[in-house]
Parts: C-alpha cells; sequence; structure tokens
C-alpha cells in the first residue's frame, strides 16, 4: 500500500472524525487526494464515513498490526507459561497480500520451523476446497504459521483439529468460553462460524513434511459485509464494549499454536482426542455427510485416533476421512 495511504490509517485509526483539510495538510497533499485515497481505503472493505462539516470517521477504532508489539506481547506470554525469560519470534507482519499461505510456501526454504506471517488484508484468501476467504482489511486475523515434521505424512492425522483446539484456547483467553469444533477445521460459536483452518503439506512419503498452517479468525468485520455464504459471527460481537487489540490477540494466537504443535509433533493425536470430543459442535446430532454427489445422514459420534469422523449410519458406524467431504447439520 502507497506509505501516504498507510499514514492516513494510522491517522483514522483512533475512530475520531477528522476534515479533509487537517488530513490534507497532515499527509502534505490536497483533499481530492485524500478523497481519493480514502475510496481506495473503501475498496480495500473498510467503513469509513464521510460527513459534511466533519470529515472521515472509521466506523470503528482500528487496532494496526504491529511486529514490536505482537513480540512483545508474545515473550510476555512465553515468560508467564515456561519461566522463561524470552523466545525467538519469527514473524513477518504485511500489509496487503494475496494470501498468507502463499507467502509461506513461497518463502519455504529459507523459513525456521515456527516462523509466522500475519496480513491486514488479503486479496486472494482461500479456504477449504479453495473457496475465496474473505479477508478486509484490518478486520481479522488472516496468519499463517510454518512447521516442518520430520516423521512423514502419517504423523499428521489430526493436525486440522488440533490447531482448532489452539484456537479455541485462543478465544478462551479472550473471554469467549463458548466456541465449539466443527470437524475438519472449523470454529464455532453459537452455530456461528467465527474461524476457519487451511493447512496445505509439502514433503515426500518418509521423509520431513512442510505444512502451512492458515488461520483465519474473525475479529471485528464491517457492516454489511458481503461473500460469506454461512451463518457468521466475529470475536468483537461476543465481547460487546470491549475493543480487542489484534496485536495482543495475534500473540495469543501464535503463543497457543506453539504449543499445541510442540505437543503435537511429540505425542501425535492422541492426548487431544478427549478434549476435541467434549468440543463436537455436532455430538450425537443427525448430520448429513457430503461427498461428491452423495449424502449420508447419521449421528455425529465423535472422531477416531486417525482424526477420522465416526457416523452411526443405521446402526453401522463408519468413518470419514478429509478431502471432498463436509458436514452439515442435518
Amino acid at each position: 500500500m502507497h506509505s501516504t495511504r498507510n499514514q492516513l490509517l494510522r491517522l483514522l485509526a483512533p475512530g475520531e472524525f477528522m476534515s479533509g483539510t487537517v488530513l490534507g495538510t497532515q499527509l502534505s497533499v490536497s483533499r481530492t487526494a485524500v478523497a481519493k485515497h480514502i475510496d481506495g481505503l473503501k475498496h480495500l472493505g473498510l467503513d469509513i464515513y464521510s460527513v459534511k462539516g466533519k470529515g472521515y470517521k472509521l466506523s470503528a477504532p482500528l487496532s494496526l498490526l504491529s511486529a514490536i508489539s505482537i513480540s512483545q506481547y508474545y515473550q510476555q506470554l512465553y515468560k508467564a507459561s515456561s519461566g522463561s525469560q524470552n523466545e525467538p519470534l519469527n514473524l513477518h507482519v504485511l500489509n496487503i497480500i494475496d494470501s498468507t499461505n502463499t507467502y509461506i510456501k513461497t518463502h519455504l526454504q529459507s523459513l525456521d520451523s515456527g516462523t509466522a506471517c500475519i496480513a491486514e488484508a488479503q486479496t486472494a484468501g482461500r479456504g477449504r476446497h479453495g473457496r475465496q476467504w474473505v479477508s478486509p482489511f484490518g478486520s481479522s486475523i488472516y496468519l499463517s504459521m510454518y512447521w516442518c515434521f520430520a516423521g512423514g505424512y502419517q504423523t499428521l492425522s489430526g493436525l486440522s483439529l488440533v490447531v482448532g483446539l489452539a484456537v479455541h484456547a485462543t478465544l478462551a483467553q479472550c473471554g469467549v468460553d463458548t466456541a465449539k469444533l466443527k470437524w475438519p477445521n472449523d470454529v464455532y460459536v453459537n452455530m456461528q462460524k467465527i474461524a476457519g483452518i487451511l493447512i496445505e503439506v509439502e514433503g515426500s512419503v518418509g521423509d520431513s513434511v512442510h505444512c502451512v498452517i492458515g488461520v483465519g479468525l474473525n475479529v471485528n468485520l464491517p457492516d454489511g459485509i458481503g461473500g460469506i455464504e454461512q451463518p457468521f459471527t466475529d470475536l468483537q460481537s461476543q465481547l460487546d464494549e470491549q475493543m480487542v487489540d489484534r496485536n495482543h490477540l495475534t500473540a495469543q494466537l501464535i503463543h497457543q499454536l506453539r504449543q499445541y504443535m510442540l505437543q503435537f509433533e511429540a505425542h501425535g493425536l492422541a492426548p487431544f482426542i478427549a478434549q476435541w470430543q467434549a468440543l463436537n459442535v455436532f455430538d450425537q446430532q443427525e448430520i448429513n455427510v457430503h461427498f461428491g454427489q452423495d449424502i449420508i445422514s447419521g449421528t455425529c459420534i465423535g472422531i477416531n485416533e486417525q482424526g477420522a469422523l465416526l457416523v452411526d449410519v443405521a446402526g453401522q458406524v463408519k468413518s470419514f476421512h478429509g478431502g471432498e467431504i463436509s458436514v452439515r447439520a442435518k
């Protein structure tokens, strides 16, 4: 993004009205140029009010990402949990990018395991099955983490489920204790999606496996946002008046992800199965399992040791793995 537009965002971030004249003076540009930059910000998905006689104002204060702030918060969390003074945090904070997962994959050869990338906005954010992940500027967490697993593909069973538990733990730290998990990669609050997970894998059988763990977490979505094809919510809606600090939230998410990945790397899915079962949003409910043109109906009874979904179909327990399968309430 143009540096002038960056400066404009920082001036508007507190959420107060500023006149075009004042903004132009601060930015050393004309009022006409200010108006053009405002239009550019609106195209990124930002809600900006334009009121004659008052100027411009964001619909809500904006918490801009800061590598320094995220790192400071992270070190506080690490010290509190481990007693150690410091842990290196490899973090790339970007402005606008096509996809944080794509960024990690592009730079894979030069990254250490545990490196994270976060962006203010994505122009080509992806969800499962290649669906678009709507990614307006400054409204959510768009984060990807690289993790290298030494044991090959067979060590990855249930990885997305464990990432879901890390996101759940992050929300709980923020005061949201009603979140549930939907197999294999969604986080729900009151049957509305608040976060999604996309894991992409590169490697060969029996060799090290390079995983890109993508997390999209809705924080404070603009009013009237379009393009989302299912019920959704965001963190700000769950916390009422308390403003979400995205830097603190990012640090919490990275901390939880790293802790859960270390445990998963050492012990696999087994230690997490009971925890995931307790948070299963469809536990003992009738569901439809969609794969291709086929639909199978049954009662959701949880997951097995490999992270496959278990469904009681007319008295027979069937297991379903990832791929093109989707699960919906019946």
